[in-house]
């Protein structure tokens, strides 16, 4: 059958799906405008005309406006970083080009080219299938039919894009790329699934209806305050419409989405790749850290340090080609790593094997050529075994590699000084104490067993030829995410498929584990209810010899027993178990495209140390919006305090609605945001417990600080409006009574200059006290302020613009405000500085001893039982 060829005319780069809908511009703007919050703004403004009002009406409809294309313009950048995640987590492709292997991105694959696929890897393309060798397919994303479909070169021998191969080898050429696919053609008839939310962007949709509805009770005892008192129902409306627009956070959505899209960027620099938002607020809730040893806990550099063969535990200097040829040529053709001038590509233990077999001037492709492989049993889980059967000298020669264990079991005879000789008891115990005198070095064991004159591959009746021990030397710093997690009250749990003396050897290096009753076997496990098991896992923290079902029944153990759980993984058959924690890892060098598909992050850099810098990350992420939140709604108390204080009082308005959307939409929009990007300490939020999953954005004292500075701006924003009149009050010898400020406020002059001053403390006090916000635990001497430069940065534009509106005619004449001299600015900006004060007051109060205790070395002591740091602070 003749095989297209690879098209010049056609660019390399067509391999993807085109997304199912592109919202346009228009779309995106008026999707801003559906919010509960904008529809306040919108019956504000529509009242303002109503009244005659058209500057305030002008001012709410361009905030409005302003709000929206802001919004518009995040959200493109938002799908721009989501565009350049796709493209760092799409699937790769190996082909076959000019009789060498190459590594490409699946994007640019053409038809005509050949692509091998193995176990692990998903299917780039459409392919038609040139070569199987117990090749099984899932194609479920394609089918719905989970059962994995066995290929071959007649009726099965199409293999489709987006599938995953389960196991075995093959190779195909490509038919169809991109939306020609079979998956492709699928794509066109269904839409993009909805943007995914995360569980705080909910509660907040949630805060924006119950914010809404309480300004609509306040415009209500508005009026009924008005009736009260016999006011102006005209005048009541106009106030009533400023009331609605404090008690509204108007920026607070905006400033939530754009903090949640840059916290993907902040991931990026930690070399972790988001890959669903909700991933990152899961993150600081984590409190169990399960993860693999290879290559993640450890370098992933595989080494043959020492050998058993002839009876004798060699080391790998003491090896010859000639004596010990077997295990050398075995270990080499059973393998399926490739050695390049430039490259390796292959699992790590049989790169390492490769590596052993060139010392001793053995090179897999010369061998293969004078032993061609004519089948092969490929490696799974479940067996821990595989197997070659190769053509030599007239006659067959079989080699099984794998797990001493299993393959001791296959064996009735034994290689022993260049001939082959029963394997009794005796000799079979002997082997097993040799495999633990290695494994006890925190060495992984690989015996290999042979047959020959077999015309398939056959796992019986082998011949033990020997083991060889390899070592992959820990990550320096995985010992101290160990001991940092520790700190932070997270716990580490090794899940491992080596014998338990090797893993508790490892573990007992990290720091996991401290004695042999730390850990657990697989076969162990499968001997316990899962009731049992719930209870035994919280004191376990190694798992050795387990299979990927193993690892899905530890998750939800774990999960019972109220953690939160963070898994990580890299084959094919760690998929179930990084769907079922709660946040799921993915190796990004050694890891498949199926984990890749199954995970919520994925590790760029497949180090362990990453996840403790990712945890740190999605606490401080999570500290900043929290930051944020409170910081608006305390400022937005403070404006209704204000307002309402004098509505109760029988007062003037001491604001109006375009001076309050000025301080919500423009003042308060910077340093809300810069409290969203505030890169705080990793130390400091790693020297705490992870805290509730359901933990309410007011837990930690977030609702007394609240209402605290609310009600303090609302104090301080009410003296700056009675100031002046108190002032002339004093001045006349006149008493100080409810009946004399009404009438004074009753003047334009006076009450437009008491709005003024009013509305410039309220305003600036807000900046002062999202200064105290970035950290309420540090005193302000004591802060880094340069670390936060848009801070800074938001700090000085916001008095900028405060300036704006009473020394510039135009915005003088907009916002109906008055000049102030040098001596008032003094005056207002002394009295706005109150949130600051208040802030260093705290900290000498008794709930200072808590925060100080957090930074003790007593709480060291103690991290390494979340249970017991909370009790200890319960105590305080």
């Amino acid at each position: 059958m003749k095989h297209p060829t690879p098209s010049p005319t056609v660019l390399r780069g067509q391999n993807i799906l085109e997304d199912g809908h592109h919202k346009t511009m228009t779309q995106s703007f008026f999707e801003q405008l559906n919010d509960p919050l904008i529809f306040i703004l919108f019956i504000a403004a529509a009242i303002s005309m109503l009244l005659g009002e058209v500057s305030d009406t002008a001012i709410i409809l361009a905030v409005i406006l302003v709000n929206s294309i802001v919004g518009v313009i995040q959200e493109g950048k938002a799908q721009k970083a989501l565009e350049s995640l796709k493209q760092m987590t799409s699937p790769t492709a190996l082909i076959r080009q000019n009789g060498s292997l190459k590594e490409i991105p699946a994007r640019d694959l053409l038809p005509g080219d050949i692509v091998c696929l193995d176990a692990g890897r998903q299917v780039p393309a459409d392919l038609e299938l040139i070569s199987v060798n117990s090749l099984k397919i899932e194609e479920a994303a394609l089918t719905g039919e989970s059962v994995p479909v066995e290929k071959d070169l007649s009726k099965n021998n199409r293999a489709y894009m987006s599938t995953n191969v389960t196991y075995g080898r093959g190779e195909g050429v490509v038919t169809a790329i991109g939306m020609d696919t079979e998956i492709g053609k699928i794509a066109r008839m269904i839409n993009e699934a909805p943007t995914e939310t995360t569980p705080l962007q909910h509660r907040l949709g949630e805060l924006g209806k119950f914010l809404s509805i309480v300004s609509l009770l306040l415009c209500a005892l508005l009026f009924f305050i008005a009736v009260l008192q016999k006011r102006d129902i005209m005048e009541m409306l106009i106030t009533a419409i400023s009331l609605a627009v404090a008690a509204v956070p108007e920026g607070l959505p905006a400033i939530v989405t754009m903090v949640l899209a840059l916290s993907v960027s902040r991931m990026v620099k930690v070399n972790t790749i988001v890959k669903r938002l909700p991933s990152v607020e899961t993150l600081g809730c984590v409190s169990v850290v399960c993860s693999d040893k290879t290559g993640t806990l450890t370098q992933n550099k595989m080494t043959v340090t020492a050998c058993y063969t002839g009876g004798r535990i060699l080391d790998v200097s003491a090896l010859s080609p000639e004596k010990n040829r077997q295990l050398l040529e075995g270990f080499a053709l059973c393998n399926d790593a490739v050695i390049g001038p430039d490259s390796r590509l292959g699992d790590p233990t049989e790169l390492a094997l490769l590596d052993l077999a060139r010392r001793f001037y053995l090179e897999r492709p010369v061998l293969e050529r004078k032993m061609p492989r004519i089948q092969e049993l490929a490696f799974d889980s479940d067996r821990k075994m595989m197997t070659t059967l190769h053509r030599k000298d007239g006659s067959t020669v079989s080699y099984t590699k794998g797990s001493p264990d299993e393959i001791l079991k296959r064996c009735d005879t034994l290689l022993l000084g260049g001939r082959t000789v029963p394997l009794d008891s005796v000799k079979r115990r002997e082997i097993a104490g040799a495999m633990k005198t290695l494994s006890g070095r925190a060495l992984r064991l690989l015996a290999l067993g042979m047959q020959t004159g077999t015309d398939h591959p056959i796992e019986s009746g082998l011949t033990f030829v020997g083991a060889v021990g390899m070592m992959d030397p820990i990550r320096p710093e995985a010992a101290k995410a160990v001991r940092d997690f520790r700190k932070a009250g997270v716990k580490t749990v090794m899940i491992t498929g080596d014998r338990s003396d090797t893993a508790f050897a490892i573990a007992r290096e990290l720091g996991i584990a401290k004695k042999p009753e730390d850990c657990m076997t697989g076969a162990q496990i499968d001997s316990l209810s899962d009731e049992e098991f719930s209870k035994a896992v919280q004191r376990l923290s190694v798992f050795a010899m387990v299979s990927p079902e193993h690892k899905v029944r530890i998750v939800k153990a774990l999960k019972a027993s109220k953690k939160i759980v963070a898994m990580t993984g890299d084959g094919v058959n760690d998929a179930p178990s990084l769907k079922a924690a709660d946040v799921g890892v993915a190796m990004g060098i050694t890891g498949t495209d199926v984990a890749k598909n199954a995970a919520d992050l994925i590790l760029v850099d497949d180090n362990f140390a990453t996840i403790a810098k990712a945890i740190a990350e999605g606490r401080g992420i999570y500290e900043n919006i929290k930051k944020s939140v409170l910081f608006l709604l305390s400022s937005n108390f403070g404006e209704i305090i204000t307002m309402l204080t004098a509505i109760l009082l029988g007062l003037g308005s001491p604001l109006k609605p375009s001076h309050i959307l000025w301080i919500n939409l423009i003042t308060d929009s910077l340093p809300a945001l810069a409290l969203g990007v505030d890169p705080g300490d990793p130390r400091h939020f790693m020297n705490r417990p992870p805290r509730s999953r359901k933990e309410s954005l007011f837990a930690g004292g977030g609702l007394s600080c609240t209402l605290l500075y609310g009600i303090l701006i609302g104090f301080i924003s009410m003296t700056a409006f009675l100031q002046l009149p108190i002032s002339l009050l004093k001045a006349h010898g006149a008493s100080i009574s409810l009946e004399n400020l009404r009438i004074l406020l009753s003047a334009p002059e006076i009450l437009a200059r008491s709005q003024t001053y009013a509305f410039t403390v309220l305003g600036i006090s807000q900046l002062f006290h999202a200064i105290g916000m970035r950290d309420v635990e540090t005193s302000l001497f004591r802060m880094k302020h340069l670390n936060n430069r848009l801070m800074m940065a938001a700090f000085v534009i916001g008095l900028g613009l405060q300036g704006l509106v009473t020394e510039f005619p135009y915005f003088i004449q907009a916002f109906g405000t008055c000049h102030l001299a040098l001596r008032e600015w003094g005056q207002l900006i002394l009295l706005a500085a109150m949130p600051l004060a208040a802030h260093e007051l705290l900290l000498l109060s008794p709930g200072r001893i808590l925060q100080q205790f957090h930074k003790s070395e007593k709480y060291e002591k103690y991290a390494a039982d979340p249970a017991e740091v909370r009790s200890t602070a319960g105590r305080y």
